[in-house]
């Protein structure tokens, strides 16, 4: 008989805590584009609107809080202020926005479209 002496590693679960109401005020929205979705099938990557104040601290702890997954990295861009037209008389903008790219441990996922 062969000896055994496999190691075992035991997975151990990450508990996070509640997610607060400043939680919920720093994540916005989801952001759902072509490109996004890309970045979540290929790369493990979600894209989420967020507070324009916020900072890569608070949106890391309030996307494991919310979510319930480990962080890895956040990538932040500010989306500009565009002006646009309509049939060149009437004039406007579409507001700009942060956004987060956060991506996720190996092994977990986010289920944004939860009914």
């Amino acid at each position: 008989m062969a000896n055994n002496t496999e190691t075992k590693v035991e997975e151990t679960k990450v508990s996070f805590p509640k997610p607060t109401l400043h939680d919920f005020d720093v994540i916005d929205s989801p952001l759902i584009t072509e490109k996004s979705m890309a970045l979540m099938q290929q790369q493990n990557k979600v894209t989420v609107k967020v507070a324009a104040s916020a900072n890569k601290i608070e949106i890391k702890n309030a996307f494991e809080h919310i979510f319930q997954v480990k962080v890895v990295d956040i990538k932040i861009a500010n989306q500009i202020e565009k002006k646009t037209s309509r049939g060149g008389r009437y004039k406007g903008t579409i507001s700009g926005f942060k956004k987060a790219i956060v991506t996720i441990a190996e092994g977990s996922a986010v289920d944004l479209f939860k009914e």
